[in-house]
């Protein structure tokens, strides 16, 4: 089990540096015919740190989830980890999706004077996440912290999350493409980006998920 959850974190790592990022560049880009201007596009994002915020947030998500045992009552012998990580990083992530679909939405009405001047700081956009995160984190705690199964469902809420995310962000995009907005496109981008890149981090914990319950339903042998 141990070996597959590693196994599954390293290949959804490079989809996530390999892939996510060429395809939020694709739609965001003007110069998208250009394979060069795709290149410095994916070379520029990279060198973003703001980038690195929501990337790394997600990649250390995968292995908490992956690797992750809770214990809500506090009386097992068998070390585990409290609920508040699972909570932690259920409402991290889905922090990314309200906030995806949020920016989606809200451009996609106002176009580039969605926000005003607060999202042009990018301490407000990480200021702006951060109290999403607080906010799901509370809500998460209190709905959960007398279930033994958090893991579980918090996979399958991100999962119909981030594919309500794409239903959402989706035609955002095209309305804001069509209006030739200048900055939207990042946040549509962004949106359509995050919901694919949480929609395969729900896909990893949840094939090992399937491995360990027919793993708990044979008889345990004799010793």
């Amino acid at each position: 089990m141990r070996k597959w959850g590693i196994v599954i974190s390293v290949v959804y790592a490079l989809i996530l540096l390999g892939l996510i990022v060429p395809v939020a560049v694709f739609f965001f880009s003007e110069d998208t015919h250009s394979w060069l201007g795709m290149f410095l596009g994916v070379v520029a994002t990279y060198h973003d740190w703001l980038y690195w915020f929501p990337a790394g947030a997600i990649l250390a998500s995968q292995a908490l989830l992956l690797f992750l045992s809770v214990d809500t009552s506090f009386k097992r012998l068998k070390p585990r980890a409290h609920i508040l990580v699972s909570v932690t990083v259920g409402a991290l992530l889905t922090a990314l999706l309200s906030s995806g679909v949020i920016w989606s939405v809200g451009v996609a009405i106002r176009g580039d004077k969605f926000g005003g001047k607060f999202f042009d700081q990018e301490t407000n956009i990480l200021l702006f996440w951060a109290g999403a995160w607080l906010f799901w984190g509370i809500l998460f705690y209190f709905y959960f912290r007398d279930s033994s199964t958090v893991v579980t469902r918090l996979i399958s809420w991100l999962l119909k999350g981030s594919v309500l995310e794409l239903v959402v962000a989706v035609p955002c995009h095209i309305i804001v493409r069509r209006r030739h907005d200048c900055s939207a496109p990042m946040a549509t981008s962004f949106g359509i980006a995050t919901a694919i890149a949480i929609m395969l981090l729900a896909f990893g914990p949840s094939v090992l998920f399937l491995y360990k319950k027919r793993l708990d339903s044979y008889p345990p042998r004799p010793t």
